[in-house]
């Protein structure tokens, strides 16, 4: 109605930037080639960011590029959930009606919360992964809209973001790989102080490479004059700019209002102070024109027409006169929608509503609240909650906020924006006792409101209480990332309970405490939950007891595995049964079902969890996470790794569909692992990678990092496995120990220790492993640690370090073995190679033994394993039967194996061998037996003294052997310590047993304690 109103004040020729523009430019050039740019644009208020963004826009369109902008929309100081990504989303919808909808074809639900056009979106679960699955929604329709067309997405106002938008950028910028997209983002520089939310933001998208930060400065005095020259359609006075540019210093927004002041017939004398400089052309305007500004400005950052119609109270005529004079004087300006206004610049908006008095506010905050309720259509549907909320707060009328306050917080849930439904409930809770109590009676705890999940305590009650509102801020607070707030409401709704005793209340608020110090690692959460069980014992069941059974399940099962983490699985299962907790019972028969496998019941365990996985995906979203996480780890627990990694790829995608965020995190890792086993080490390298990504969980990367160290030693880079290792314990932290991570590390701390030559650290990494025995169900992390350290004491048998303490370290093992359950056929393979390792320690290894073992591991695939044992087998064979015939197959077969995957050490291993043995396993001639030692330089002499070292001698032992003097044996210990650059004489020792340097001397067969050397 207004777009032809004239706004001289505004210059109408672009001004610089030419820089910026050349950077964002670029940038769409790189889109329109297909790789997604991410763009910051920041600076003070009135630099230039909207009409920065209005120009690249323009060049945009004349490439013949999608347009969707979006404002962060603020009402009360506060900003609308998603608001921007709404109207940015609704204007795609509008150029590309046909595209959109394909998108989002058969997620037009989920996808409802942002863009409530595309229809109802549904009730359902909230929970940790509710918000995350959104989000991949949003970036996968993103994408797919973007595939063919170049679509730039132009975010303003950032600096006024509710909490949602700000993860929801985030989580995009992070994302977004594929499609021709530009994602723009502007904010207000000089509004984000140190405790702005918006500054950790900024601070951890700066260390993305992929995002592009462009700062907008202020005018030189050049472009100020030419500035000036277009708003003035003349060219200035010299002295004119110096005085504008000084007043001003060089910011555009400040040049226009100077300017326009400037070039005013009797022009009243500016203040020196901002508020006054900003207010100046508002009060030139008539008194109807300066109303409806004011009206304007309390009503939000933009207002529709037919709503300021409402509340301006103006005849038609005098509300155009005076929108049209607030317009021509370059104040408001229409929506980009065309159907209402807005500032033309926000801190003209800031200083206006500042101006008011505070009885003049609360009126006007009336007026809007009261048209709202007679006419809610005034407004978008996504707007109306919170807007009322608003109005109604800023009102000061307690009896009207409160209910509105809690449907916006209500309908804030509904759209997964759980940092808006905090702030809104804590806003509710300030407002609870100042509501009279006949108010407050009326309100219900239904569906919508007060109904935080499995918080239904008093069965049949209806009536709202502020226990429930504390409940729902708690689950808000969790769901939102802000935990310490959420812990701090708990504290208040069970010191509360004290007051008031409600058992199951305050077990639900014990359950959500354990929750949290969890997360928050200030805590294993035991307590917590132990106090909820006390609290619930000997009542009737309820949604609360199961509740609290199937997280006392969880707990043990991670922490304290055995026959009461079983107990309780069934006692959890039975009582959501009884009450009909259908979500509640799936994540609890999953618990039941790992435990059972983990006891040894495995077949019955799998069934259980298959069973659930059914349920699940009829049921819906509920456990099915958990689902594609804990089978196939029960899987690869029990070694049928190629049966956890189809369900791990089904899973992968699923997850990604559904955005189950932490899921798909848990299930990269899982996937790592399962592959290492199958011998796909490069797509196990790939799966651990997938696991870094930033938005992930700290559980899972410290998971996936010791798997990496796995990897890192098989390949023989132990500095590498070192790395990870200090990784995993830095992510794992040291609250809540579970012996699935400790364990793990364990062996490979252990085996580190042993490539280093520190026998005795290695000893000591396993006592601290094995001290208080393996707790029941750890049998699949168990017996790789014994194995580990079986092996270690094997290599070291006869070298210096390993005398004190070897037969105790060797009992140890065996004492740990007999409490480790063989039920599964993986399980009683590493049993076979752990007796057959400690025989090797001892000398009294055969054949027999290593042949018992390769058939238990022949079936498994496991080919780095079974490759292992191979080469103990062809070992056995050279030194007792000199079956070369066998043993040059069994090598060969090694060989291969170990090139394929790219393990250093073990093809070192047989390399050695078969040189000592004098095998080809290529079917030429053998090559002459290659001297180990002869890259290190040694002369003869000190070849004789490091035998005698490798033997454990001392100086005098030496001298007196080599017939030398004990300081001559020093001198050239000293020289071979140089000379192989190790630390001492026990690393010395270690690295000639690993070269095969001294092979042992002939013996027959069967006697003495060595193997005889090859022939």
């Amino acid at each position: 109605m207004l777009g032809g109103v004239e706004t001289r004040s505004v210059s109408p020729v672009f001004i610089g930037r030419t820089a910026e523009l050349g950077v964002l430019r670029e940038a769409l050039t790189r889109a329109t080639e297909g790789e997604p740019q991410a763009l910051l644009l920041g600076g003070e208020a009135g630099v230039g960011k909207t009409r920065l963004i209005e120009e690249f826009a323009r060049t945009a369109h004349a490439r013949d590029v999608v347009v969707a902008v979006g404002g962060c929309v603020e009402i009360g100081a506060e900003g609308l959930p998603f608001a921007p990504f709404s109207t940015a989303l609704r204007a795609l919808r509008l150029l590309l009606p046909g595209e959109l909808a394909a998108a989002a074809a058969g997620q037009e639900e989920e996808l409802a919360r942002l863009l409530p056009e595309l229809g109802e979106a549904p009730g359902g679960l909230h929970d940790e992964e509710a918000m995350a699955r959104l989000f991949e929604l949003t970036a996968r329709l993103l994408e797919r809209v973007a595939a063919e067309r170049t679509v730039l997405i132009a975010l303003e106002d950032l600096h006024w973001s509710d909490a949602s938008t700000r993860h929801l950028l985030a989580y995009l910028f992070r994302t977004l790989r594929r499609g021709r997209i530009v994602l723009l983002a502007s904010y207000r520089a000089d509004d984000i102080h140190r405790r702005h939310p918006l500054r950790p933001l900024l601070a951890e998208l700066d260390r993305l490479r992929t995002i592009r930060r462009i700062e907008l400065n202020r005018f030189s005095r050049d472009e100020v004059g030419a500035q000036m020259a277009g708003i003035l359609a003349a060219e200035p006075d010299p002295t004119l700019v110096d005085e504008i540019f000084d007043r001003s210093d060089g910011n555009p927004f400040f040049v226009e209002e100077l300017a326009v002041a400037a070039g005013e017939d009797c022009c009243p004398p500016l203040s020196d102070s901002l508020r006054d400089l900003l207010l100046v052309r508002v009060e030139r305007l008539p008194d109807h024109a300066q109303r409806v500004v004011r009206t304007v400005a309390e009503g939000g950052s933009s207002i529709g027409h037919a709503l300021l119609a409402v509340v301006a109270r103006l005849g038609e005529d005098d509300l155009i006169e005076a929108l049209r004079a607030a317009v021509g004087a370059s104040i408001l300006q229409p929506t980009p929608d065309g159907d209402g206004y807005r500032f033309r610049h926000s801190l003209v908006r800031e200083a206006v509503s500042d101006d008011l008095l505070p009885g003049e506010r609360s009126r006007l905050n009336r007026r809007y609240a009261e048209a709202l309720e007679a006419e809610p259509a005034l407004v978008p549907a996504d707007e109306r909650a919170t807007r009322l909320a608003s109005y109604w707060y800023h009102a000061h009328d307690p009896a009207k906020a409160l209910p509105a306050v809690l449907e916006a917080s209500a309908e804030a849930r509904h759209r997964h924006a759980y940092a808006e439904q905090l702030r809104l409930l804590e806003r509710a809770m300030e407002l609870w006792d100042e509501t009279p109590e006949e108010v407050r009676a009326l309100l219900c705890a239904g569906d919508n409101v007060g109904s935080a999940p499995r918080c239904d305590v008093t069965p049949g009650t209806t009536r709202l209480t502020y226990h429930d509102v504390l409940a729902e801020a708690t689950v808000a607070g969790r769901l939102c990332g802000e935990r310490d707030r959420a812990l701090k409401i708990t504290k208040r709704a069970l010191r509360l309970l004290q007051e008031e005793p409600d058992a199951l209340r305050a077990a639900w608020f014990w359950v959500q405490r354990s929750m949290l110090v969890q997360t928050l690692a200030r805590g294993d959460g035991w307590q917590e939950l132990a106090t909820a069980q006390d609290l619930v014992s000997g009542l009737p069941p309820s949604l609360v007891h199961a509740e609290v059974l199937a997280r006392v399940a969880n707990w043990l099962m991670l922490h304290q595995p055995g026959p009461d983490s079983l107990t309780a699985a069934e006692r959890a299962v039975e009582y959501a049964r009884m009450v009909g907790a259908r979500d509640i019972e799936l994540n609890a028969r999953l618990t039941l079902g790992g435990l059972m496998v983990d006891a040894g019941d495995v077949e019955a365990g799998l069934a259980e969890m298959y069973e659930v996985k059914e349920s699940a995906q009829d049921l819906g979203r509920g456990a099915v996470g958990r689902v594609y996480v804990n089978l196939p780890s029960a899987l690869e627990g029990v070694g049928r790794s190629r049966e956890a990694v189809a369900l791990l790829d089904e899973g992968a995608e699923l997850a990604r569909t559904l955005g189950l965020r932490d899921t798909e995190a848990w299930i990269w890792s899982n996937r790592a692992e399962s592959l290492y086993a199958l011998g796909r080490w490069d797509d196990s390298a790939c799966s651990i990678a997938r696991t870094r990504h930033p938005v992930y969980g700290s559980k899972p990367r410290a998971s996936a990092a010791v798997h990496a160290a796995h990897l890192a030693l098989a390949r023989g880079d132990d500095a590498e496995a070192t790395r990870q290792l200090a990784e995993a314990r830095r992510w794992y932290g040291s609250y809540g120990p579970m012996p699935q991570h400790s364990l793990p590390m364990a062996a490979v701390a252990l085996e580190v220790a042993a490539h280093e030559g520190r026998v005795l650290d290695a000893r000591v990494e396993l006592d601290a492993a094995i001290t208080g025995g393996f707790p029941p169900g750890t049998q699949r992390y168990g017996w790789p640690l014994l194995r580990a350290a079986a092996t270690v004491e094997a290599d070291a048998r006869g070298l210096p370090p390993a005398g004190p303490g070897r037969a105790a370290a060797l009992a140890r093992i065996r004492s740990a073995a007999r409490t480790l359950t063989t039920g599964a056929p993986v399980w009683q393979a590493h049993d076979h190679w752990v007796r057959a390792e400690l025989r090797r320690a001892e000398g009294t290894d055969t054949p027999a033994d290593w042949q018992e073992v390769v058939t238990a591991f022949g079936p498994l695939e496991r080919p780095y394993d079974l490759a292992q044992v191979r080469f103990r087998l062809a070992e056995a064979l050279l030194g007792a039967e000199d079956d070369r015939t066998r043993a040059t197959e069994l090598l060969r077969q090694a060989a291969a194996l170990a090139r394929h995957l790219g393990t250093v050490p073990l093809g070192e291993a047989v390399e050695r061998l078969a040189q000592r043995a004098r095998l080809s396993l290529t079917g030429l001639p053998a090559p002459a037996p290659v001297d180990p030692l002869t890259a290190f330089g040694l002369t003869s002499r000190e070849r004789d003294v490091l035998r005698l070292v490798a033997a454990g001698r001392s100086n005098r032992q030496i001298a007196e052997e080599l017939f030398i003097a004990p300081k001559t044996a020093s001198v050239h210990v000293s020289n071979i310590l140089g000379k192989l650059q190790v630390s001492g004489r026990g690393e010395a020792a270690a690295l000639a047993h690993r070269l095969g340097a001294f092979p042992p001397a002939p013996r027959a067969v069967g006697a003495g304690s060595e193997r005889p050397a090859a022939r």
